[in-house]
């Protein structure tokens, strides 16, 4: 079978890799020049060099995006720069490290010697994710997480200095806003795992190199097919035909539409219409995105942070936006030296401003919050990019397709899909997987052994 693959992303390409392990021949359709979709390599003519599209992290927890990595022959410990879960903020006003105990005492640890915090309001914390545990990390339906805190009598410092940064860091959306169920299950699978499940993996090189880029070159033993990728070829039209489906006019047997929401959205409904397509494009629709920016200075000389990421206090009404503050002066060669990060998750209060008072209020921000750490140093050069659709909205009630759509011989990929995570990097490997599984036990293809 010849299947197209619409998206080079993390869902598509992840896609790729495991029809390809099935014995398909593959080619994947990618409108940019460079793989990677919405956690990319970008260039940035402010600094002079190739940057990431935003500061991603990945935790221990990720096992579908590590597995993948060693199966296209990566060396994840010398990629990603490990180290226990620490939250501790740039004005020395809270830190939590999840400490070397086996779980479920590491994370016990970590909230007991929390500081920043009184010892009633580490007990509800330890109270409430044990609640949680008990409860098989189910929350009521239709909660927010504001309303699950507010439940679990969290003091407003314990959800300003802990639980909202996590929920942000998690879900992209605020807690008065984002799905107690969702974030629940975020919970379980990081600080709820084994004790290496909550490890922060910063990567060492740009989120193309990390594992995209080596896709092409992937060649899996006794595996029938190709592989082909096509940058530069945004995919128009897609047509139903008798035996398969037909993308720009080239016939394929099957395909994975694997963009956003909107992109495919646009595609989909260019197939024959029908009561449950109808419902599947609603689905699509309902979808709203909320944006990340991230803001890199490049420093006169070196400014050695104690953690490679510090908290930084948000407060809109006071110009303060910044909520991550990460060290990059350890870079792979020819990148800049003596660069720093500063991540705006649900930026959308920021982009009401002017980008240069943007600029200029976040780095006031990181300047204030950070004088126990020396003066930062002179910034040369900066730069500020915006992913406008960074991630849906985790909104309570928000209903996600399925990998399998209303038409024959179509399926999706992408973080927006059921897999019951945000839409973090691991929901869109994870939904490519499962996506090429579908395919496979479709064709009655045998799975690699």
């Amino acid at each position: 079978m010849n299947i197209a693959v619409i998206g080079g992303g993390w869902a598509g390409l992840s896609a790729a890799v495991r029809l390809r392990q099935y014995g398909f021949s593959v080619t994947v359709f990618e409108a940019a020049r460079t793989l990677g979709g919405r956690a990319r390599r970008v260039e940035s003519p402010a600094l002079g060099a190739a940057m990431d599209n935003g500061q991603h992290i990945l935790l221990g927890a990720y096992t579908e995006t590590l597995a993948l990595m060693r199966e296209l022959g990566l060396d994840t410990a010398a990629l990603l720069h490990r180290q226990r879960l620490a939250m501790q903020s740039a004005d020395g006003g809270f830190d939590l490290r999840a400490c070397a105990l086996p779980a479920p005492l590491h994370l016990l640890g970590a909230i007991v010697g929390a500081r920043g915090l009184g010892i009633a309001e580490r007990l509800r914390m330890i109270a409430i994710t044990q609640g949680l545990k008990r409860r098989k990390w189910l929350t009521a339906p239709g909660l927010t997480v504001a309303q699950w805190l507010a439940q679990g009598r969290q003091s407003p410092l314990a959800v300003r200095m802990f639980w909202q940064p996590l929920c942000l860091a998690a879900l992209n959306t605020p807690p008065d806003q984002a799905c107690a169920q969702l974030f629940a299950g975020v919970l379980r699978d990081s600080l709820g795992g084994p004790r290496d499940a909550c490890d922060v993996l910063i990567p060492r090189v740009d989120l193309s190199q990390l594992w995209p880029d080596q896709v092409e070159r992937y060649a899996p033993a006794h595996a029938a097919g190709r592989l082909c990728l096509r940058r530069g070829h945004a995919v128009r039209h897609l047509a139903a035909t008798s035996s398969g489906v037909e993308l720009d006019g080239k016939a394929f047997d099957a395909v994975v539409v694997a963009g956003n929401a909107p992109a495919a959205h646009r595609l989909l409904r260019q197939l024959p219409p029908s009561e449950a397509g109808a419902r599947y494009l609603a689905m699509l629709a309902a979808f709203e995105y909320l944006p990340i920016a991230t803001l890199t200075l490049q420093l006169e000389r070196p400014w050695r942070l104690p953690q490679p990421m510090l908290l930084l206090r948000d407060d809109p009404g006071r110009m303060q936006f910044g909520q991550w503050l990460f060290d990059r002066s350890a870079l792979p060669p020819g990148a800049p030296d003596c660069l720093v990060h500063i991540v705006i998750s649900d930026a959308r209060a920021m982009m009401a401003l002017p980008r240069e008072d943007a600029i200029a209020a976040t780095i006031a921000q990181a300047r204030e919050q950070s004088r126990r750490l020396g003066a930062m140093p002179r910034v040369l050069n900066q730069d500020i990019i915006v992913e406008k659709r960074a991630t849906f909205a985790a909104v309570p009630g928000l209903q996600r397709p399925a990998n399998g759509t209303p038409w024959p011989r179509v399926w999706a990929a992408g973080d927006w899909t059921d897999t019951g995570y945000p839409a973090v990097l691991e929901g869109a490997v994870r939904s490519g997987r499962d996506a090429a599984r579908a395919i496979q036990r479709a064709s009655r293809q045998p799975a690699p052994a």
